[in-house]
């Protein structure tokens, strides 16, 4: 014991003796308040912008879709069924986008604050250029976060105002007012395009490398060729650009113009479809719709290759894509070694159309409810793995009727479907599962598609002028939604009757889109945000169908518990107990 006691005292003497091994010294520590950055490290405050581009939320692969009319999961863990289930609320919300967007809104404000201070490279010409270009990233990244966290958390106050979030453009430190109200919808969405306009007016287009001086734009002054590339050059593909910019603008502006944001704001229906159509212009208008737009994630050639940072044409922006078979593990049927854990609806099935265009409960489109996968939309089979599909590296057939005999089918396993169907978008059928032969393939996952921004102009144009109103873009709400359609191969044998039909009726064309939409973005983290700007029932029941004897019975398999307020997400519940100047949603507590 005492000879414990004194090895005991030995080391804290050691210890003692060497508080540099337990407490780093002043000077190791680098404090990103000062803004003084060594005169020759770039490293520091590169890393802090690219902590922006870390916190980008991705709404594909989050599948939110559970927690709408789109699917249901047999992860009985997952958060956004137990949102759906009754329990979202404000200390418990898989939806929040609080913590995450100001984090890296601080990290945008502290670069923003220090970029022309900072020796970005040797040459003053090319660091300069270097200033504008980090400049404008962190503005449309600050302005990206802004966006998230409207989408999430603005809100009808109780006295019917409709309201932002608290707007910080300053670094905050130990000595800052965290004490903040919320700002107006307004006011927020007049910073998004404040911040919007800077990223647009210092960022080229594209970063590509020029070859002729002559293409250089005036804005970054007399610099040579080496010098423009050198900052602007291909090196820097996949960072924030002047067209990225252009699509977050359109973006942003469809939720102000919404049902659920209209009011008390200035953004138009006409604004946000002009700001889609900048967009589509400079892509080349509607003929510029990518043809194999519909299979982005599963274009093997083209995804093969895919050079660092280069797009391909339906995308406009992107991750980084990496190897892997996680979306796969987690989606295939247990038949294929998969966990099935994503399970589309009956409600969404339906809203598939015949290959004729039609409704399925059109009068005279053909549909037949004892054979219902016969004669649609070919999306569907595309999208959806239904009853006799196939899935995986040897088009396997997959049964999930209740009495198919196979873990495939209905509510067989704990990774059997629950609705009589999986999940086949986003998913590389060239995976195998099998443990004596698994492989990987590459994926990466799309910040913003065109056919996303392709939709946003159809939806805004026909609000602002109807079905044929074509804008100073020359582009229709009709022109857009013809070219969808007829790239999925619907409507192509009868001249598509019910397009021709809706042009003439604005109400129509409206839900047309709507469900043009609900399926071509379906599984890519838009439904939810979609139900709730439009101000629609968040509550339908979700479906399934349950197949015996090769019958096929719709039945109800998950009943939704959200409260009309709900169209609407909460402030956090720990913020408000912080910061009284802070104003709930009406309705949340």
């Amino acid at each position: 014991m005492k000879r414990n006691i004194i090895f005991l005292l030995v080391c804290l003497s050691l210890l003692a003796g060497c508080k540099d091994l337990m407490v780093p010294e002043i000077e190791n520590n680098r404090n990103l308040n000062s803004g003084n950055y060594p005169a020759n490290d770039a490293a520091l405050p590169f890393g802090i912008l690219l902590n922006g581009y870390n916190r980008i939320p991705t709404n594909s692969w989050s599948f939110n879709d559970v927690a709408t009319d789109d699917a249901v999961t047999n992860d009985q863990s997952n958060g956004f069924l137990k949102m759906a289930n009754g329990q979202w609320t404000a200390n418990n919300n898989p939806l929040s986008q609080w913590t995450n967007a100001y984090a890296a809104i601080q990290y945008l404000n502290i670069i923003l604050r220090d970029v022309d201070t900072v020796h970005w490279v040797s040459d003053p010409v090319v660091s300069k250029l270097f200033a504008m270009r980090i400049k404008g990233e962190a503005a449309g990244l600050r302005a990206l976060f802004y966006y998230h966290l409207l989408q999430a958390h603005a809100g009808m106050s109780e006295s019917g105002a409709v309201l932002g979030v608290p707007i910080i453009t300053e670094v905050q430190g130990s000595n800052t007012d965290f004490n903040k109200p919320r700002a107006t919808f307004e006011a927020c969405m007049k910073q998004i395009y404040s911040d919007l306009s800077t990223a647009d007016q210092l960022l080229p287009l594209d970063y590509e490398n020029i070859v002729n001086a002559a293409l250089i734009p005036a804005k970054y002054g007399a610099v040579s060729l080496e010098q423009y590339n050198r900052a602007f050059g291909a090196a820097f593909r996949g960072f924030l650009t002047g067209r990225i910019a252009k699509a977050i603008r359109s973006k942003a502006a469809l939720l102000a113009a919404s049902p659920a944001f209209s009011t008390g704001n200035t953004t138009t229906w006409a604004d946000a479809a002009d700001y889609a159509g900048e967009v589509l212009s400079l892509k080349g208008g509607v003929s510029a719709l990518a043809s194999n737009g519909l299979t982005w994630y599963a274009n093997a050639a083209e995804i093969a290759g895919l050079a660092d940072g280069a797009n391909p044409t339906e995308i406009l922006w992107r991750n980084n894509y990496g190897d892997n078979r996680d979306l796969e593990q987690a989606n295939y049927p247990p038949g294929l070694f998969g966990n099935g854990r994503i399970n589309p609806t009956q409600n969404l099935v339906d809203a598939f159309p015949m290959a004729n265009g039609m409704p399925i409960g059109s009068a005279g489109s053909g549909y037949d409810a004892t054979n219902p996968y016969t004669g649609r939309d070919p999306r569907l089979r595309m999208f959806i793995l239904v009853n006799g599909g196939t899935a995986g590296p040897n088009n396997t057939v997959i049964n999930t009727a209740a009495d198919g005999g196979t873990n495939d089918g209905l509510n067989i396993v704990g990774t059997s479907t629950r609705t009589g169907y999986y999940l086949r978008k986003l998913l590389r059928q060239d995976v195998n599962l099998n443990p004596n032969s698994t492989n990987n393939q590459r994926h990466y996952k799309p910040h913003i598609r065109y056919t996303e921004i392709f939709l946003n102009y159809a939806e805004a144009a026909n609000e602002a002028w109807g079905p044929l109103g074509a804008g100073k873009y020359g582009i229709s709400a009709y022109d857009v939604i013809k070219a969808i359609r007829k790239r999925a191969g619907v409507g192509t044998t009868n001249g598509d009757a019910y397009l021709e039909e809706a042009k003439g009726n604005k109400d129509q064309m409206r839900d047309l889109i709507r469900n043009e939409r609900r399926i071509e973005l379906c599984f890519e983290g838009f439904r939810f945000w979609d139900l709730r700007r439009w101000k629609v029932n968040l509550g339908e029941t979700a479906r399934g169908v349950s197949i015996k004897n090769n019958v096929p019975a719709v039945m109800n398999v998950e009943t939704r518990q959200f409260q009309p307020f709900m169209a609407y997400g909460p402030i956090p519940y720990g913020e408000i107990l912080k910061f009284g100047a802070l104003e709930q949603n009406k309705g949340w507590r």
